[in-house]
């Protein structure tokens, strides 16, 4: 089964900002017609305890385009959550991430995708578990009141490009399949 780290991040590489709303409030009609179509597409969300209590509350406020993630099958990794999950669909696994999504890759029936979750992400990538990196860039820069910054700590990735679009004018999707990197990339032609 494949992989796929989703994030969505301001142009500056956050994934949220203080006293911004969801999307940093520049969520059009395209790019949630997208959302809702994409989450059509039968995968199985990967996520953590602090991106889980996030999205439920989303879901329970009947946030626009989070609504359906209550349909989807969801597991969600954890040592401090309890069972049971409030989000219907919802599993609880605790323990080692990489080596449970591991198995599930090996033997599951849907691709898996996490939504958020920067740690996760994180260690599934050094695991080299990541099949594709998927990131909506928002066009906005959040540098003062930015957090959770996305890219720190990763291993060096090469990035393939499977597919580019731009939503309502200004928000830009990236897709790309990532190849660990044990050095940086030697130069190429017509490098100084």
């Amino acid at each position: 089964m494949e992989l796929m780290v989703d994030f969505i991040t301001s142009l500056d590489g956050y994934g949220a900002a203080e006293g911004w709303p969801g999307w940093w409030g520049l969520e059009g009609p395209e790019y949630l017609e997208w959302l809702g179509e994409d989450a059509k597409n039968e995968a199985t969300l990967l996520m953590g305890a602090n991106t889980y209590r996030l999205m439920h509350g989303f879901a329970a406020s009947q946030a626009e385009g989070v609504d359906q993630l209550g349909a989807m099958q969801k597991v969600v990794f954890s040592n401090t959550l309890d069972e049971p999950l409030e989000w219907a669909n919802s599993r609880l696994v605790r323990g080692d991430a990489a080596e449970a999504v591991r198995e599930l890759k090996e033997h599951g029936e849907r691709r898996l995708s996490t939504i958020g979750s920067v740690s996760l992400a994180r260690s599934l990538m050094a695991a080299g578990l990541v099949d594709r990196f998927r990131v909506v860039v928002f066009p906005v820069i959040t540098g003062k009141t930015g957090s959770d910054r996305i890219y720190d700590g990763y291993p060096d990735v090469a990035l393939d490009m499977i597919e580019t679009r731009t939503f309502d004018g200004g928000t830009v999707l990236l897709d790309y399949r990532p190849r660990l990197l044990d050095a940086p990339l030697p130069p190429g032609p017509g490098s100084a």
